[in-house]
């Protein structure tokens, strides 16, 4: 019988101290009440069940309680045991001074995140359900530090098929999201005493920051009409592209440079690092390949779950030429720092086909919010012109001459979260400046697309 109501209750940690007992036990629930530590209506464990876990006597509990609902502390109804009752809570001291958050667009237009009211969460919740009722007790140990198992098989599968990847799952990490396979990679360049990493011109802060962190310096490529320009490329350990559809301009690497960069890798030794962030999303034909197809072991594809499914799965992916993966894997630690659920179900998706049934329709969503943009630019700001609209998840919106800040601001009036194509732009980079914004139109839900555009379009020259 005792191991029985052992079992029911909540855990609770109370310190009584005090002259008796019974008062350090009331004043220890008191001053849990009094600061918040006891949210108003939380349920108190039984009498039974406090005092055994206390080592006391239950009458004890019990005329602690009594003690406290007589106060006004707590509450006690018949049925539904003991709560505390709904009272002023002081805030800790110094929580008047905290930062308050900032306040959010009415409608977030900047790149980086899809439709996250579209995430498949009936497809995903049933994969779950099969994938948990599949595995291996030994899948939910500390596992792989490389990744499940089920997921790299899956991936290599997947990207052979679909991104034109050449690999094995013995040469595929799973990371905690693209900028955690970055800072990995990072420390290893770094370690084999790569000092330099070329970028491109335009392309996401965040991502230098990280090679910086790590101690690396980053150099700015020429840009223009065909994409990122190898030719200055000498003796850096390494370079950054976004070659299927670089970011933010939007235009593929020109067949020509795809191949003069990875000449140059297997002259030099070096590494290009392929960021592969949204390479699922093409509109007008087939999507780019993989620029790791023409070198497997010279390129190390990046991909990412972030853009087509959610980037709160925290779930990326590096596929690695012979040789690094032990390096990489050292580098991350010993153990596996990706969710193994998530894992699971992530593979089980893939190889059930959800995963592209999901992509296809979401591609079909995006073509129609991306058609509407052009639509409405054509009908209402026909100096503004759009670029980039091929693929991916975002458009640039060229503007005339001098024109970026006062948009940005005004976007900003309409409620309308924002990028300036500047925000983007190395700042070593040579190439010429542009006025420009980003859209991102992936981030709002189908229903708030139309009200988006409307005060995007009354933000614009």
């Amino acid at each position: 019988m005792a191991e029985q109501w052992a079992t029911l209750g909540v855990d609770l940690h109370l310190e009584p101290t005090g002259p008796g007992l019974r008062r350090g036990l009331t004043d220890a629930l008191r001053e849990a009440v009094r600061t918040g530590r006891l949210a108003p209506g939380t349920r108190l464990p039984s009498s039974r069940s406090l005092a055994a876990d206390l080592g006391i006597a239950r009458n004890t509990v019990a005329d602690a309680y009594a003690d406290l609902v007589a106060e006004g502390w707590l509450t006690a109804r018949q049925g539904s045991g003991t709560r505390v009752g709904d009272r002023t809570v002081v805030p800790p001291a110094g929580s008047a001074h905290r930062r308050r958050e900032p306040a959010r667009p009415a409608h977030d237009l900047r790149p980086g995140t899809p439709d996250l009211a579209s995430f498949p969460r009936a497809e995903w919740l049933k994969a779950t359900r099969r994938a948990l009722t599949t595995a291996p007790n030994d899948a939910l140990g500390y596992g792989d530090p490389r990744g499940r198992p089920e997921l790299r098989s899956a991936l290599a599968g997947y990207l052979a098929r679909a991104r034109g990847v050449r690999t094995d799952p013995q040469r595929i990490l799973v990371c905690g999201g693209f900028a955690h396979g970055l800072t990995v990679l990072g420390a290893v360049l770094r370690a084999r005493g790569v000092r330099t990493v070329a970028v491109e011109s335009y392309g996401l802060g965040v991502h230098r920051d990280l090679l910086t962190a790590a101690g690396l310096r980053t150099v700015p490529l020429p840009f223009d009409e065909r994409g990122t320009d190898p030719g200055p490329l000498k003796d850096e350990g390494a370079v950054l592209l976004t070659p299927a559809h670089q970011f933010p301009m939007g235009v593929p690497l020109h067949p020509d440079r795809r191949a003069a960069v990875v000449d140059w890798a297997r002259r030099t030794g070096g590494l290009v690092l392929e960021d592969d962030y949204d390479g699922e999303f093409r509109y007008d034909r087939q999507p780019v390949g993989a620029l790791q197809g023409l070198d497997p072991d010279h390129v190390v594809y990046l991909g990412t779950a972030s853009k087509s499914l959610a980037p709160g799965l925290r779930l990326a992916w590096a596929v690695l030429p012979p040789g690094l993966a032990d390096e990489l894997t050292a580098a991350r630690g010993g153990l596996d720092t990706c969710g193994v659920l998530d894992q699971l179900t992530l593979a089980e998706f893939l190889t059930s086909g959800a995963y592209d049934r999901h992509v296809r329709s979401a591609r079909l969503r995006y073509r129609r919010r991306r058609d509407a943009l052009v639509a409405a630019l054509a009908e209402r700001a026909p100096e503004v012109r759009a670029t980039g609209i091929a693929a991916g998840l975002h458009a640039v919106l060229r503007l005339p001459p001098g024109t970026e800040a006062s948009v940005v601001r005004s976007a900003a009036w309409q409620g309308l979260g924002l990028y300036g194509l500047s925000f983007f732009r190395h700042p070593e980079a040579v190439t010429e400046p542009l006025d420009a914004v980003v859209v991102g139109y992936g981030t709002p839900p189908d229903h708030a697309w139309t009200g988006a555009l409307d005060a995007l379009c009354r933000a614009l020259p």
